[in-house]
């Protein structure tokens, strides 16, 4: 398939990204690594009239200690992610969706604020953010703003971003209880799209959960908190048996998405089986 014509700008900053974005308006869409837009372009079921370009902007692309969190640059490749010796320290579950993505070549030109930005329902990065307590940084003509995981995710293909904003960094709390996090992932088999992906963050103590906070993504419209797995485990002695009450209320009360690969009953199912191993890895 070709996608209809559009103009192309490649911008050489974030102040040049976010001018373009105010020139352009809601005609224009942001370009990173492309593996959601362009085949989205080719099916036509997406038509912009200009591609903004951010590939080749340095200052997007980092992986800093700022002491309380780590800045991730939006434009920060997934390979750049799963190798980062800082992740791979003080939030494993966020290398470890990472190095599930795709393959080699998708995780050398993907780049993680390019699937947060998408907002893709089976994409892997959302339920790690939200089990990791993330801060999501959104830059526009008004300036700088923060919006917190919990916040962020609003619909299908939907996220708080608001028009002319570009999102430049990913904050992680550094902290014990991420340090402590895993993400788990049941994959289809050729994309590797997570039909279910469970990350989670714990923290315990003498054998006791004293925090957990659990995300799941591609099992619903978008990515969401599981509120019934915390209560159920939070307080409680990490055992077999109480790992597998709270896993058991995974996606409870929450509509699931069923399609021609996964039906809403298997992917209800999966959701515990994944939940259960993601919280065994932790205890």
């Amino acid at each position: 398939m070709i996608p209809e014509s559009f103009d192309y700008q490649r911008a050489n900053s974030v102040s040049d990204a976010i001018s373009l974005l105010q020139q352009h308006g809601e005609n224009a869409k942001i370009l990173a690594g492309g593996h959601s837009l362009l085949p989205t372009m080719k099916l036509r079921l997406a038509t912009p009239e200009t591609l903004i370009d951010i590939g080749g902007i340095s200052e997007l692309k980092y992986i800093e200690d700022k002491g309380d969190y780590l800045a991730i640059g939006s434009g920060t490749t997934h390979w750049m992610v799963e190798s980062s010796d800082l992740i791979q320290q003080k939030a494993p579950g966020l290398s470890q969706a990472a190095a599930q993505i795709g393959d080699v070549q998708v995780r050398n030109r993907g780049t993680i604020g390019g699937v947060l930005a998408h907002s893709d329902p089976q994409a892997d990065y959302p339920g790690v953010v939200l089990a990791l307590d993330a801060t999501i940084v959104a830059q526009g003509s008004d300036g700088e703003r923060t919006i917190v995981a919990s916040d962020y995710f609003t619909g299908l293909w939907e996220t708080a971003l608001g028009e002319g904003e570009l999102l430049t960094e990913i904050r992680i709390p550094v902290n014990s209880m991420n340090a402590n996090s895993c993400y788990v992932k049941f994959p289809q088999p050729a994309s590797r799209y997570p039909y279910v992906g469970c990350g989670v963050s714990l923290s315990s103590s003498s054998g006791t959960c004293l925090d957990i906070r659990v995300g799941f993504s591609g099992v619903g419209e978008w990515a969401f908190r599981d509120s019934g797995i915390e209560s159920a485990l939070k307080g409680q002695p990490l055992n077999e048996s109480t790992i597998a009450s709270a896993a058991d209320k995974a996606a409870e009360g929450k509509a699931v998405l069923s399609d021609h690969f996964v039906s809403e009953e298997y992917r209800r199912a999966m959701s515990k089986v994944f939940a259960k191993r993601a919280l065994t890895q932790l205890s």
